[in-house]
């Protein structure tokens, strides 16, 4: 399936406001503001505001004088202070986001994937979309990327246009220096290299990405060539002619004239609105070519070129150039798209799809209208400033129905209406992270990780049968309950389950097992005192009531500050989170105690213990803390060796952290890493990052290439890139299509600025989850002590993890990368042993209240041994779960289920040997004892 991350476009929506401004303080200060976002914290709305002060040298000509537009001016005028302005202007961003939120929703509902999901992270600005099962990830950008800004504009000829080409070519050729130069060389530098250019986005290119010349336009040259010598007077007596008049042609070098050969074998100018052909490659050259100063100065002011949105032919890449004319002084089209009260996929009279639309009075009255002024001309039609037909008009269409054809698939020509019809985005909404799993990986990795997690739950149920007899069996119940409330509720909410919440189910699995066994640990007390079995379980529930509370309280304190600060994988851990600590609570307390209590109700006995198990634990007497030197020490050793590794070897960030793509590709055969670095840097121009994943025969690959383009075809261009770079690998049998469909088993992309921001999300939402922490032990226990020694002790945990991953980076044959699986299982880990700590820390607030005649360490010894049996069934049912997860989870889990298994073992290992110590040595009576 695709998990997508949208980020509406505030600074598109700005320039909207403004009507496409030209204030050159104003253009500087939306220029300033986007380097700002990459490093500072603030949203754009604001650092636009901070901009424009520091740009604009006239503070009395305020923002006011670029939005105080016909529109505007029932909210803003031009005595509107700068601060006026940009609430306005973030009032019409909440509104675009909402809006875009609601049009993408009703494109998704009516794309037909199964349970899809949507969520808008209000706070962000950001939209994330999961669609399960979807294998054409192509369609699926179309569809979340297009703003449907459909527009109907009359045409020029290729006639009217083609002097002005003649002139724009000229102009061209004397900025490059062509004209004097008349060597014959191997190329030509297509950079203009003058001051006069505007630079153009690769928004202005097509969507095709092959970079081979198509066999059409090559074998048009000649012709094309002969209608250049007639048209230009040029001389092509012999061979070298051919390449000079090349090179003294730039512009048409890239861009063919629109000709046709008469009957007469003359070449002729064809009639219509296209003006120029020109292969996928070198469209960006034409547009470079068209956006200087000098060359743009030479068209008429109310002409515009825009490319056709496909290609002549299926399997070619020519696309035709169109010559659209505008209004002067208008920047909008005679009839735009809200005028489209219906869109449906249909059929011409060719049996080949289109879109059939309907209109509304206002708009049927302007299409009759234009039709009729037209008749015998071309009318195109542009959707996101591509044009995808240019009818020539019969005759005057009163009743405001058209279409719009262009060799559509019947899949293109669905998605087109449903976006049509479910109307054009108020801001465009780019991609800033995306997730796609194949279906082979992702059955692989359904597959795996069911069977583990399967796995795990059926050993821990038959752990405590063995351990706890009868009651064992109700905890069971419990437990199977809890998932069942859990994947319900799930359900109910239309979430959909990822690899964070796999870790918060391996959380709440491990803490729904806790709170059972801290009850039955109880009662066996109980029943040691001579308590009868009814007494004894009303006392063991009564004296377990604190310990659960504490321990569960402090961790979903962690989910609501992780939910509140969190984005991504933090939002979905934290969601899970918190649905299983009320779910096992309510499992462990209510639903086992009236089984165990129907059940004894009926004079029937229970047992908590089998003959194997019944004294376990119960005459050890560890001195734990007289050995918490040896702890520090073995923990500060730990920690600064890690410290020196992360400054000086580092952490292997993926992704997630860094921004760009990773690739995960199968080959039918082992292949060498070192192979395909070559090869892609060949490609790509730098060398990308290039790992094994798994078997020999499977590699991990990540790049930078192209990460900070926002044309909506990067996607595809980087992927035939990184075909073009693996063929000869792959074979040359595997088309483009094999190897998306077979051997790209996955991808990831992530923008550099969401990059930053989940790395700060993760940061702020583990400071404040320790700062909720220490302050809830801290009114609870009534003792700072114990608030900053479990504080203390999650640092411990965090940097002891970290440490391991940063060395043993590269040694183990499995990724290690700090990513957005790693923090979910960072996450955890704090959840676990703030769990473990607080039940420890509880036991010893009981033992200081009853034990008060004996000194300090006495008494937590004898806490920390009474608790030890909880700690250990407790870390060992969790680990179970973690250990199969890790061995038969699949490669894609397997850096997230070791860093688990790493984490739980150290949790509890601090819980004993850290976090108490430490109460002890910062305590006064300790130190007078």
């Amino acid at each position: 399936g695709m998990n997508v991350v949208l980020q509406v476009s505030i600074e598109d929506m700005i320039r909207a406001m403004s009507y496409n401004h030209q204030d050159v303080y104003f253009n500087q200060a939306l220029k300033m503001a986007r380097e700002k976002e990459k490093t500072e914290q603030k949203d754009f709305i604001t650092l636009f505001g901070e901009a424009y002060k520091e740009v604009n040298p006239m503070p009395d000509q305020g923002l006011a004088n670029i939005f105080a537009v016909l529109e505007n001016q029932d909210r803003i005028n031009l005595d509107s202070s700068d601060d006026e302005v940009l609430a306005l202007i973030r009032e019409e961003a909440e509104d675009a986001i909402q809006r875009t939120f609601n049009i993408l929703r009703s494109r998704i509902d009516k794309f037909g994937v199964t349970q899809p999901n949507i969520s808008l992270q209000a706070s962000t600005g950001r939209i994330i979309v999961e669609l399960p099962g979807v294998g054409n990830p192509e369609r699926v950008r179309r569809l979340l990327q297009a703003t449907a800004k459909l527009e109907f504009w009359e045409t020029y000829t290729n006639v009217e246009i083609y002097p002005y080409l003649l002139q724009a070519n000229n102009i061209v050729r004397d900025k490059l220096g062509l004209a004097a130069d008349t060597a014959a060389t191997d190329s030509v530098n297509l950079d203009p290299g003058d001051d006069d250019i505007i630079d153009l986005t690769a928004d202005d290119e097509p969507a095709p990405t092959d970079t081979t010349k198509d066999d059409t336009l090559a074998d048009a040259d000649n012709e094309l060539l002969e209608f250049l010598s007639d048209t230009t007077g040029a001389d092509t007596s012999d061979a070298l002619s051919n390449e000079e008049l090349r090179r003294q042609n730039p512009l048409f070098a890239v861009l063919g004239p629109a000709f046709y050969t008469d009957e007469s074998g003359n070449q002729q100018l064809q009639n219509g609105p296209v003006v120029g052909y020109s292969a996928a490659k070198d469209t960006a050259t034409v547009n470079h070519y068209l956006a200087m100063r000098d060359v743009k100065a030479a068209f008429p002011r109310n002409v515009k070129l825009l490319w056709g949105a496909k290609s002549l032919e299926e399997g070619s890449d020519i696309f035709a150039l169109y010559a659209i004319k505008t209004q002067l002084n208008e920047e909008e089209a005679p009839l735009v798209g809200d005028v489209i009260v219906d869109a449906r996929q249909d059929f011409d009279q060719n049996a080949q799809p289109e879109i059939s639309m309907k209109m509304n009075t206002e708009g049927a009255k302007i299409w009759k209208k234009m039709t009729g002024e037209n008749i015998n001309k071309s009318i195109a039609i542009v959707l996101d400033d591509v044009v995808y037909s240019a009818p020539n008009v019969i005759g005057e269409i009163p009743n405001g129905n058209s279409s719009i054809s262009g060799q559509f698939t019947i899949n293109e020509a669905k998605d087109l209406a449903n976006i049509l019809k479910a109307g054009k985005l108020p801001s465009p909404a780019k991609i800033v992270e995306e997730a796609v799993v194949g279906p082979s990986l992702g059955q692989e990795s359904i597959d795996n990780g069911l069977r583990s997690l399967i796995s795990g739950l059926v050993i821990v149920l038959l752990f405590m049968i063995f351990y706890y007899s009868g009651s064992g069996i109700v905890a069971n119940l419990a437990l199977v309950s809890n998932l069942f409330f859990i994947m319900g509720v799930l359900g109910s909410l239309g979430a959909t389950l990822t690899l964070p919440g796999m870790a918060g189910i391996v959380l709440t699995i491990g803490m729904a097992v806790d709170a059972n066994v801290i009850i039955f640990e109880r009662i066996r007390e109980e029943l040691l005192k001579g308590k009868g079995l009814r007494l004894a379980i009303i006392d063991g529930y009564k004296n377990s009531y604190s310990s659960i509370v504490d321990a569960n309280v402090t961790t979903i304190l962690v989910g609501f500050i992780l939910y509140a600060f969190g984005t991504g994988p933090i939002l979905g851990f934290a969601t899970i989170l918190i649905i299983g600590i009320f779910s096992s609570m309510f499992t462990a307390i209510l639903i086992s105690r009236l089984v165990i209590d129907w059940y004894t109700a009926k004079e029937r006995a229970i047992g908590f213990a089998t003959n194997l198990t019944r004294g376990a634990f119960k005459k050890i007497n560890v001195n734990f803390i007289d050995k918490r030197k040896f702890a520090y020490v073995v923990s500060g050793i730990v920690v600064l060796v890690g410290i020196g590794s992360m400054f000086t070897k580092g952490f292997d960030l993926g992704v997630d952290f860094q921004g760009g793509r990773t690739y995960v590709v199968r080959f039918d055969q082992e292949v060498s890493t070192d192979d395909i670095k070559a090869s892609l840097n060949d490609v790509f121009g730098s060398y990308p990052i290039v790992k094994t994943f798994g078997g020999n025969n499977q590699v991990k690959i990540t790049t930078s290439y192209m990460i900070d383009s926002t044309a909506t075809n990067t996607d595809d261009r980087v992927e035939a890139k990184l075909y073009e770079g693996l063929q000869g690998q792959l074979g040359d049998d595997v088309t483009l299509d094999i190897f998306k469909e077979k051997h790209k088993l996955s991808s990831q992309k992530v923008g550099p600025t969401i990059a930053d921001d989940i790395l700060d999300a993760a940061i702020w939402a583990t400071v404040f989850s320790l700062i909720g922490m220490f302050l809830y032990i801290l009114i609870r226990f009534r003792k700072w002590q114990f608030g900053l020694g479990a504080v203390i002790s999650l640092f411990h945990n965090v940097m002891v993890l970290l440490a391991i991953f940063s060395l043993l980076s590269g040694i183990l044959p499995f990724s290690l990368e700090i990513d957005q699986a790693f923090i979910a299982a960072l996450l955890t880990v704090i959840g676990y042993s703030i769990n473990d700590t607080v039940v420890v820390f509880d036991r010893i607030r009981e033992y200081l209240s009853i034990h008060h005649t004996k000194d300090m360490k006495t008494t937590i010894n004898l806490a920390i041994n009474s608790t030890l049996s909880r700690t250990l069934i407790t870390s060992f049912t969790t680990l179970v779960v973690v250990i199969i997860l890790f061995i038969f989870g699949g490669e894609m889990i397997r850096g997230f289920s070791f860093a688990l298994l790493i984490g739980i073992m150290v949790g509890t290992y601090s819980s004993i040997f850290i976090a108490t110590p430490i109460v002890v040595d910062l305590s006064k009576e300790s130190k007078k004892a």
